[in-house]
């Protein structure tokens, strides 16, 4: 028979995905920040060999 009353570690659970989901938020930020720097790289670096 299951155990009455609330849910057993479900406060931890939240609070762990919670953080999850933070963390893997920022490392997609930092890479979609990365990924539009290197584009304006790319495209001063073209226009500027264009202009030589």
């Amino acid at each position: 028979m299951p155990k009455k009353g609330k849910a057993k570690n479900t406060k931890n659970k939240a609070k762990h995905n919670k953080l999850l989901d933070q963390k893997n938020k920022k490392k997609k930020d930092a890479k979609e920040l990365t990924k539009i720097r290197l584009k304006a790289i790319i495209t001063k670096a073209k226009e500027q060999e264009k202009n030589d």
